[in-house]
């Protein structure tokens, strides 16, 4: 028996790179699998049904169940067929994973808005629509009694974490992600939802664009030494996330090769302050004080 027979998941931007992976796992361990992939190229552009099809092919080489979905989960009807599409094809939902994204690089000062716009869209409203139906949908079932151990893996990234210089777009959408799942988890609760967030860090189109990066993921991995850049290493946290077992709600992961590192979220730092010692701070007070706060 695989970890996730049974469950019935959908994996945006499922034709390549982590989401293709994911959803390889997500079948070989027993789901059945809406593979969505608008297949456009990195900056969003364009769309090929191809590469979400292979990946459905091959899950069904393997004889797993899977059916290939493209609508773009940015957008709101496109969202609710998708969702749609899982109940109507296998009879239900269990699993929400949101890894769709794209990248328009650019330094603030040469940024356009058509390029914040597109990125921030793709990923937090790609992140918003989806979870808002399959949200309105366990909320339903638990209504009817048929509370269901639902799960939903957002998709991070270290740019959002630490920042990287000329991702203003994309490090934003990724940090509101963080909150985003931080606070349906809370919200979702009720319902049987768990929901956690991945940074991960594997060989994508998109980190192959990355500069600095993209170079050392060119590089050949001798035979038989381990890739740890390979997409793959990411998929079996994503698919315990997703398991009935995950005891975890909330929280964010790193997740590189053959580790998994739990992210420490924001704290006030109580021993970093300072004070009017029970009156309002004055200007010259803070100057005089704000070494206390390094």
């Amino acid at each position: 028996m695989g970890a996730l027979d049974g469950r019935i998941a959908i994996i945006t931007g499922a034709g390549r790179g982590l989401g293709r992976e994911h959803a390889l796992l997500f079948a070989a361990e027993g789901a059945k699998v809406v593979v969505n992939d608008l297949g456009g190229d990195i900056g969003g552009e364009g769309a090929d049904m191809t590469p979400a099809q292979e990946t459905v092919q091959d899950i069904k080489n393997m004889g797993g169940e899977a059916v290939v979905n493209g609508d773009d989960v940015s957008d709101w009807e496109g969202a609710q067929r998708l969702v749609n599409q899982a109940v109507e094809t296998f009879g239900g939902l269990d699993i929400l994973v949101n890894n769709a994204g794209i990248l328009r690089d650019r330094v603030l000062v040469n940024m356009t808005d058509a390029e914040w716009d597109s990125v921030i869209k793709v990923h937090l409203r790609g992140h918003f629509c989806p979870t808002r139906h399959a949200a309105n949908y366990w909320r339903a079932e638990s209504k009817e009694g048929r509370t269901r151990e639902a799960r939903v893996v957002n998709t991070a990234s270290e740019s959002g974490l630490f920042g990287n210089p000329g991702q203003a777009n994309y490090a934003a959408a990724k940090l509101g992600i963080c909150s985003f799942s931080s606070v349906i988890s809370k919200e979702l609760t009720r319902y049987g939802v768990k929901s956690n967030t991945i940074a991960p860090r594997a060989r994508t189109r998109l980190t192959e664009q990355t500069p600095g990066i993209g170079e050392i993921l060119k590089q050949e991995v001798p035979e038989g030494q381990f890739d740890q850049w390979a997409a793959a290493n990411v998929s079996p946290f994503v698919a315990y996330l997703s398991t009935v077992e995950c005891q975890f709600n909330g929280e964010v992961f790193f997740v590189f090769a053959d580790q998994v590192k739990r992210v420490q979220q924001p704290v006030v730092l109580e021993d970093k302050a300072i004070s009017g010692d029970g009156d309002r701070l004055t200007v010259q007070g803070i100057i005089d004080s704000a070494g206390q706060l390094a």
